[in-house]
């Protein structure tokens, strides 16, 4: 790691919890580049029609607790 790299890496560890998270929130956003409007539509469109389906009786929800322990046991083997 070049020697710039090193003096910065040492500052941010100085900064609290709060601002660390700030600026490797703002890191990770000017890596993604601006926001695709047409994806955001998309996926709100997808979370309208999901909820309609629940409304409506098409799909049955299950429980956020049951999801994970059957993700935790899928997990163990």
């Amino acid at each position: 790691m070049s020697n710039i790299l090193s003096e910065i890496e040492e500052k941010v560890r100085a900064l609290s919890p709060e601002d660390r998270l700030e600026l490797i929130g703002k890191l990770i956003a000017d890596l993604d580049g601006p926001p695709d409007t047409d994806v955001e539509r998309a996926w709100t469109a997808e979370a309208k029609r999901r909820h309609q389906e629940i409304i409506e009786g098409k799909v049955q929800t299950i429980p956020g607790e049951q999801v994970f322990e059957h993700l935790r046991s899928r997990l163990k083997r």
